[in-house]
């Protein structure tokens, strides 16, 4: 485990390096702790599951002394990595771009909790109300207080697109807001099928997608006759759900431990890019494997 994750973090390194090379530097004095080793530590503190960061760095300074020579402290750290939450993002998007599963054209849409408090004190206090809220989750049929996170992702997992919104906003509303802000992935992809359940029917909604070249392919409601594709659904539909539960499962979505907007945010984006980077870097090796395997053939 410890070899698979030095060899992942290394190559993320590399590739961050590489995709920051023709980007100019602001002036001044660069920082102790770059850029890259940042990025790298994040998805390091996801993937080994601290939830608090100055465990983790304590962690760090036990044990990968030879990978980081310079540690913040805790409060530089988490400065540091709320502030990189742009940059977060970003790379999510160049490392899904740098692997075949990028140009698929079947997307899974659906969305799970992120609570972010458990008690009523808590809720009246938070700085998150008014961003948060009560929702309901019909899977484990409990109330949260919280966000939801909204993923569409191809069926290998590999991330296209993500949002965190209030959970009493409709889920048709909030995606159609996200495939508006990404309408030029959605141009680039003629035919594009998109999976969800049966809480995104709406002939409204179908009759939007379809305007912008999307087929919505969903479980029939009640009254309602078999839709077309409707038995493969139920085998396609556990791609995303085994998504989810590796985000809430090893990589402690649920566990954020964030406090502000800000913090709940990257805290989300950390995980999201965990995910990411590990598909990608298995993506990678399996490509390498194969190029050693066809040269040995020849």
């Amino acid at each position: 485990m410890t070899t698979n994750l030095d060899t992942l973090v290394t190559a993320l390194y590399v590739m961050i390096d590489d995709d920051l090379a023709g980007i100019a530097r602001l002036p001044g004095r660069p920082p102790r702790l770059g850029h890259s080793e940042l990025l790298c530590l994040a998805v390091m503190q996801a993937m080994l599951g601290f939830h608090s960061e100055a465990r983790w760095l304590r962690y760090v300074r036990a044990h990968h002394r030879d990978m980081f020579p310079f540690i913040p402290q805790d409060p530089g750290y988490n400065k540091r990595i709320r502030a990189a939450l742009p940059q977060i993002k970003r790379l999510i998007r160049v490392l899904a771009k740098d692997t075949d599963f990028w140009h698929d054209t079947v997307w899974i849409s659906d969305s799970t909790p992120v609570p972010c408090g458990m008690s009523r004190p808590t809720v009246k206090r938070s700085e998150l109300a008014g961003w948060a809220n009560y929702g309901y989750c019909a899977s484990h049929s409990r109330f949260f207080w919280g966000l939801r996170l909204y993923l569409v992702c191809t069926p290998s997992g590999m991330p296209i697109t993500w949002a965190l919104a209030d959970p009493k906003l409709g889920e048709r509303e909030v995606l159609a807001a996200m495939l508006e802000v990404d309408a030029a992935l959605v141009r680039e992809r003629p035919g594009l099928l998109l999976i969800t359940d049966k809480g995104f029917a709406s002939k409204p909604f179908e009759r939007s997608l379809s305007e912008q070249g999307i087929t919505l392919l969903r479980p029939s409601r009640k009254r309602e006759v078999l839709r077309p594709g409707e038995p493969m659904l139920k085998k396609v539909r556990q791609l995303i759900e085994s998504v989810n539960d590796t985000l809430k499962g090893q990589l402690d979505l649920e566990q954020h431990g964030g406090r502000t907007i800000e913090g709940v945010s990257v805290r989300v984006a950390q995980r999201v890019l965990a995910l990411t980077a590990a598909i990608w870097h298995n993506f990678q090796t399996g490509q390498a494997v194969s190029r050693s395997l066809t040269a040995y053939d020849h």
